[in-house]
């Protein structure tokens, strides 16, 4: 009898405990089934509404289709959405000549700004926003971004601001972009006081310097969360060929870490959940949308959504370049010339087997390069062309991050590096 009793009890417990979590909605989200507040009102800006005002879409010819996208010439800005109040922006949707043609990809800029400010929260290449790299575009679907066919490209995360919002697109290509778009926006009196703001930013290092980490995200200030980036990687020498890239560890450097990070994982691609290498796939919060081995061409993505990275003060975000090949060919690259520093071997003849830091061991590293080296592999620092779109919530709308590099460094090379032998 009292084990009955004690099973209801703690049956009515787990019931309480559901209901309550159930209960509970997450914040700046309505429940599917709640009224909505009198306070908040739906809103489209889209080119048949390109103001987003109440009763003003679809005006041209009769009310039939007749402004379908708009036309931006080479060198010009088109406002996609401007607004004064508060509000959250909810969804994005992007199409056009950008989903066809990888210079339009790289080359086109988005701008966000919030609240009035003068430099932007988010600046980048439209398609690297979009959450792919290397002016590239392929089928995705994920927790922030989706390309369901490979020629659209979807967000939706909240992006919330208190007194504006000023969304533009810059064409900086030689040709014109024709471009659909919708942006889906909740229009309200206030938004939560602890709500931050949205910002992403794009960099690229066409060489990166043997041994230094390549920063995903520098050091920005003030209190925010991380929440991932999308990253790309085309190998920096033909002789990498045939050899694994993805040994580098990401590592977050979290409120005053300077030398060394709080947080670091363990290689490449366990970062992005799988391990082993890395093919193509695309999971929720972490994928690999481009993997072409035999080109050394990589491009994929890590998101914390289910695994949040807050930080107090500031954060940095670095990926080192690291390879992985057997001890023969790391000693044929380096007599051939190639960018390699051997760092750990896994040396085979000590049982179980124990990793040799060569960096650390002199005597090791000497005996590394000498003919009586065994069979095995080894992690080398490598050097390649990385560039990284970084996403983060900041409680400020302006970042003290460096401007969007030029139209020139973002295409750099890519048509022979990159398009041409992925057509």
């Amino acid at each position: 009898m009292n084990k009955i009793i004690i099973f209801k009890l703690l049956m009515a417990v787990l019931l309480i405990a559901v209901t309550i979590s159930c209960a509970r909605e997450p914040e700046n989200s309505l429940s599917l089934f709640s009224a909505p507040p009198a306070d908040v009102e739906t809103g489209w800006f889209s080119p048949e509404n390109p103001t987003g005002e109440k009763g003003m879409g679809g005006l041209t010819n009769k009310g039939a289709k007749g402004n379908a996208f708009f036309v931006i010439p080479p060198g010009k800005t088109q406002v996609l959405f401007d607004i004064k109040g508060a509000g959250i922006i909810q969804r994005m949707w992007f199409s056009g000549s950008i989903a066809n043609s990888p210079v339009q990809r790289r080359a086109v800029r988005v701008d966000m700004y919030w609240d009035g400010a003068k430099k932007p929260a988010v600046s980048a290449p439209i398609v690297d926003f979009f959450g792919l790299a290397h002016g590239l575009t392929a089928r995705y679907d994920n927790v922030l971004f989706s390309n369901p066919e490979g020629r659209s490209f979807n967000f939706t995360i909240p992006m919330p601001f208190r007194e504006a919002g000023l969304i533009t697109i810059t064409n900086e290509s030689t040709e014109e972009v024709w471009l659909w778009y919708d942006i889906n926006f909740l229009k309200m009196n206030k938004i939560p006081e602890n709500a931050m703001y949205f910002h992403a930013y794009w960099n690229r290092d066409p060489k990166t310097k043997l041994g230094e980490d390549y920063e995903i995200l520098p050091r920005v200030e003030g209190t925010g969360r991380y929440l991932g980036a999308n990253i790309g990687v085309i190998g920096g020498d033909s002789l990498y060929l045939g050899t694994w890239f993805g040994e580098g560890e990401v590592k977050i450097y979290l409120d005053g870490d300077t030398d060394h990070p709080s947080l670091v994982g363990t290689g490449t691609e366990d970062y992005i959940g799988t391990g082993w290498g890395q093919g193509e796939y695309a999971c929720r919060n972490f994928g690999s949308p481009v993997a072409k081995s035999q080109f050394d061409i990589y491009a994929f993505y890590r998101y914390h959504i289910a695994d949040p990275v807050y930080f107090h003060r500031d954060c940095r975000v670095t990926i080192q370049q690291m390879g992985n090949a057997n001890t023969s060919k790391v000693k044929d690259m380096i007599a051939k010339g190639a960018e390699v520093t051997p760092l750990l071997w896994n040396n085979t003849s000590i049982k179980p087997t124990q990793p040799v830091r060569l960096l650390d061991d002199e005597d090791a590293a000497k005996y590394f390069m000498s003919d009586e080296m065994p069979y095995t592999h080894a992690n080398y620092y490598r050097s390649d062309d990385i560039c990284a779109t970084a996403y983060f919530y900041l409680d400020r709308p302006e970042n003290n991050l460096p401007p969007l590099p030029t139209v020139e460094l973002r295409l750099k090379n890519l048509q022979e590096k990159v398009w041409n032998k992925l057509r």
